[in-house]
């Protein structure tokens, strides 16, 4: 089979399109006969260096989706045929707190779903919902799992409650948008671009600010008249004035720093007398993949897909990627 391989460090153009051994699956596994994937920013840092504990070679892609072709012993007949999407992880644990130290993610060091085959868990796998198309499916798994364990598990959002997500564009923000907004949520973006400001409020949320803007979080706390639930995966410069628009009671859930720490320390005397809380948050178990994908199916919700691309063309949307243009994800479209 054809797959994107990764054997040498030093950025998206180190990636190839590999001929490699079909994989069979062993027991209770399942092979999925891919026909899209989508991308993340762990890719790219992986093709970087930027990311821990990297084995190579390593086929690489965390999401993917498409049809059973293939069954080991001891997997449920029945699901021969099916189209699904893939639950991108491994070994999550019994502690639903946190993931188990084996926890790993697809596409290194188990291998990914750029490629035509891959080998799951049957446990693995859940039904493609029939309104869309495979490289929306595709765009769900890790990013959107990510989104959904911030907002709904760690930060507990509620319907009514007003939701800021930051740094709107990738592709954990936007599911979190489009999550808060389907549960009814009053949400608000920032972004350094106006562009994509715009493009939030046609996918629905209420409002937005550029954090460019001088005095951005005062402006912002009279938009919005503070915020209940705040999801960011930013970090840097932004982040006190982010906490700084927590109300009474107000969670924070942090799931990256792209930006970086931040250059200056938090108001305490705001944090306790508040009762502020800031969580961190990292992917999801197998039970909150299931509730995500409940939650789109009863609200149709359509991911927000930014651009496709052909398997072939790994390289190029990895650059376009790493140009932080995007608003939505970016997809391969497998052959």
């Amino acid at each position: 089979m054809k797959a994107i391989v990764l054997s040498t460090l030093g950025g998206p153009e180190q990636l190839t399109l590999t001929e490699v051994p079909t994989p069979e699956p062993g027991p209770g596994q399942a092979r999925v006969r891919l026909r899209a994937s989508a991308l993340n920013r762990r890719d790219v840092w992986i093709t970087l260096n930027r990311y821990p504990n990297i084995r190579l070679p390593c086929i690489m892609g965390s999401d993917g989706a498409g049809v059973i072709d293939k069954l080991g012993p001891d997997t449920p007949p029945d699901l021969l045929g099916k189209e699904v999407l893939i639950y991108p992880a491994y070994e999550w644990g019994e502690d639903t707190r946190f993931p188990s130290s084996t926890f790993r993610v697809l596409g290194m060091p188990e291998p990914g779903t750029f490629a035509e085959f891959i080998c799951v868990p049957a446990g693995h796998v859940v039904p493609k919902p029939d309104f869309l198309d495979w490289e929306q499916a595709a765009a769900i798994p890790l990013a959107g799992l990510t989104a959904w364990r911030a907002l709904m598990t760690q930060a507990a959002a509620q319907p009514g409650d007003t939701v800021l997500v930051t740094g709107i564009g990738g592709g954990v923000a936007t599911f979190a948008m489009k999550w808060a907004v389907a549960l009814g949520a009053r949400t608000f973006v920032t972004s350094g671009s106006e562009e994509k400001l715009q493009q939030a409020r046609q996918l629905g949320a209420t409002g937005g600010i550029d954090y460019h803007t001088e005095n951005w979080p005062k402006r912002l706390a009279e938009i919005t008249g503070g915020a209940d639930v705040i999801i960011d995966g930013t970090g840097g410069s932004n982040f006190p004035g982010c906490v700084s628009l927590l109300k009474p009671g107000g969670r924070m859930a942090i799931y990256g720093s792209t930006a970086g720490n931040p250059p200056s320390g938090l108001d305490l005397v705001r944090l306790f007398f508040r009762q502020i809380r800031i969580i961190g948050s990292t992917m999801g178990s197998p039970a909150e993949f299931a509730a995500m994908m409940d939650f789109i199916v009863k609200h149709r919700i359509e991911p927000a897909i930014d651009r496709v691309f052909k398997l072939d063309e790994a390289v190029a949307a990895h650059q376009h990627l790493l140009s932080a243009q995007q608003l939505g994800k970016i997809v391969l479209r497998h052959p």
